[in-house]
């Protein structure tokens, strides 16, 4: 009997232990985990490596789901795409969703919405107007036609006149008409506009959206909001928040590459993940606003350090900068037309240091500076405008300030050297005694040995005429008070 007894309180000691440790373990498998990311703002290379790093988590996480909630007027086509096969090739299903409530995702969210395993929307959101951007410079004119072969016309002159009326008005309607519609005007943007509706189309199909209407939205433009994007089946549904979200797509069966995924969200643990510094630094220093910038900081102080050597923080600054400034422009497809205007505006205002030309280089630079800073990024491109009276402001300022201190370091740098033997030549002291050629004297507070040839007495002022190692030659400041000893 006390053997059974033994063995029952055993049984209910282990029971006790592992109780927690079993509930534990069910909640661990039936809890699953959301990762969370956002987009605010326009899309580009800080915004891809975010979201790339937000996909390599959810991964390792072993994540249910990665929600990428946006809100962004669009951006860089690069950034875009790199997004796009990023969401394509995760292993956990992507759920782009347009929110808070007044948000948008123009252009490029367009995009990412459609290549997204699930597209949902807040209430009062819109999407659409993702007619792609040119960036880098004009297009390419559209090759000529060759002319067609000359035909033998008989008609009246008043006769050609009327059809050449005729065919201007129709030239300037068929215009006009491509404009409203937003069909494409020359060879180079129509093979842009081609491969963004063969790319968007290509995801609508994959994703099972309508793809009709977003060969619309990149041919002309158009947006849609919400709940007209789910009655187009643009979008799979409409949830105000994110927990709305995981409730509505509860059970829902997905297919990710290649293997079906049943989704389990209802209950799962969010966890959002943030931009780190690194992100954020590149999202800061890639605003075309900021480049121009960081150039002329740099250029500035490795110029000053160079004029100045051993002040050292100019040049550390400089340095910095001009790193960071060269990296952003490595990273955006920029006009290097405007990347060249803006260092030759750097180094009229530097030339107006050396060569004064009462203003002109140092004008001439500051518009150079502000007309390639407009030109180096497309400011037609979403998100990516430049903000001109900063970048007038800067130049107005960088071209005053550099212009006062570049003058002034190169004035002290011709200013007569006033240490060593130069510093005593030409100084005045006293006679400590009174001597006719070889003494003691004080000069600037302290004693030296001096040699004369006009004898000079006690207490009266001498002036050093020049030096002979540690000996100062020297002479009565006033020649009448020379001694007659």
């Amino acid at each position: 009997m006390s053997v059974i007894l033994r063995r029952v309180r055993l049984a209910f000691f282990f029971f006790l232990i592992g109780w927690p440790v079993f509930i534990l373990g069910v909640g661990e498998e039936t809890s699953s985990r959301v990762v969370v990311l956002t987009i605010n703002g326009p899309i580009g290379p800080a915004t891809a490596d975010y979201v790339a790093r937000g996909l390599e988590k959810a991964q390792a996480l072993d994540a249910a789901l990665v929600i990428l909630r946006m809100d962004t007027p669009g951006g860089l086509d690069t950034a875009m795409r790199t997004i796009i096969k990023g969401i394509i090739n995760s292993s956990v299903p992507v759920a782009s969703f347009v929110a808070p409530s007044g948000a948008r995702a123009a252009s490029a969210g367009t995009y990412i919405l459609y290549a997204s395993h699930i597209a949902a929307m807040a209430p009062a959101t819109n999407l659409g107007a993702a007619t792609p951007v040119r960036i880098g410079g004009p297009s390419p004119a559209t090759p000529p036609t060759p002319p067609e072969p000359v035909k033998q016309d008989k008609r009246t002159d008043k006769d050609k006149d009327k059809k050449k009326d005729a065919d201007e008005k129709n030239g300037e309607d068929d215009k006009k008409n491509a404009a409203k519609a937003g069909k494409p005007q020359d060879a180079m943007e129509k093979k842009i506009i081609n491969d963004a509706v063969a790319y968007i189309r290509g995801l609508a199909q994959m994703r099972g959206r309508n793809a009709d209407w977003a060969e619309q939205a990149v041919r002309e433009a158009v947006s849609l909001p919400a709940e007209e994007a789910l009655k187009e089946n643009v979008v799979d549904l409409i949830a105000k928040n994110v927990s709305d979200l995981l409730e509505k797509i509860d059970g829902r069966e997905l297919e990710v590459l290649g293997r079906k995924v049943d989704l389990h969200t209802k209950t799962a643990v969010i966890e959002h993940v943030e931009p780190n510094w690194r992100e954020r630094l590149l999202s800061v220093i890639t605003d075309p606003t900021v480049i121009p910038i960081l150039m002329m900081l740099g250029v500035f102080g490795l110029f000053y350090e160079l004029l100045n050597p051993g002040f050292v923080l100019p040049g550390v600054i400089g340095g910095i900068c001009l790193l960071l400034g060269l990296y952003a422009v490595q990273v955006l497809p920029v006009n290097y037309a405007g990347l060249a205007l803006i260092i030759l505006g750097i180094m009229f205002m530097i030339g107006e240091a050396f060569a004064p030309s009462f203003g002109a280089l140092g004008m001439g630079g500051a518009i150079a500076f502000v007309i390639g800073s407009i030109m180096l990024v497309d400011a037609d491109v979403p998100g990516y405008g430049v903000s001109w009276p900063v970048i007038i402001g800067v130049a107005a300022l960088g071209a005053l300030v550099f212009g006062a201190v570049a003058t002034l370091a190169l004035q002290a740098r011709k200013r007569r050297v006033v240490s060593g033997q130069e510093q005593m030549v030409g100084a005045s002291g006293e006679a400590l005694e009174s001597f006719k050629t070889d003494g003691r004297v004080r000069v600037h507070s302290e004693d030296w040995r001096a040699h004369t040839r006009v004898p000079v007495k006690k207490g009266k002022k001498i002036r050093v005429t020049g030096m002979e190692g540690l000996v100062l030659m020297i002479e009565p400041a006033n020649p009448e008070e020379g001694s007659d000893d």
